[in-house]
């Protein structure tokens, strides 16, 4: 799926987003105990990663950054 613009919440203007990696759902489900993470979409700015669906702009409080990959 291909970057898209959407509101960052965290960056509070309109930013490149991406849907999550393999290996980032993975890690999200493990931290929120959620079965389906698809609907997730990570920031793209430099230092941000914050989260956010296709329609929420804030899903979690406090706010859940992806970590940098290893």
């Amino acid at each position: 799926m291909q970057p898209r613009q959407m509101y960052c919440f965290t960056c509070d203007s309109d930013e490149r987003h991406r849907a999550l990696t393999t290996n980032e759902k993975v890690w999200l489900r493990a931290l929120t105990g959620r079965r389906a993470v698809e609907e997730f979409f990570m920031c793209g700015a430099p230092g941000c990663r914050n989260l956010r669906t296709g329609f929420n702009k804030r899903p979690f409080d406090p706010v859940i950054r992806v970590p940098l990959p290893d």
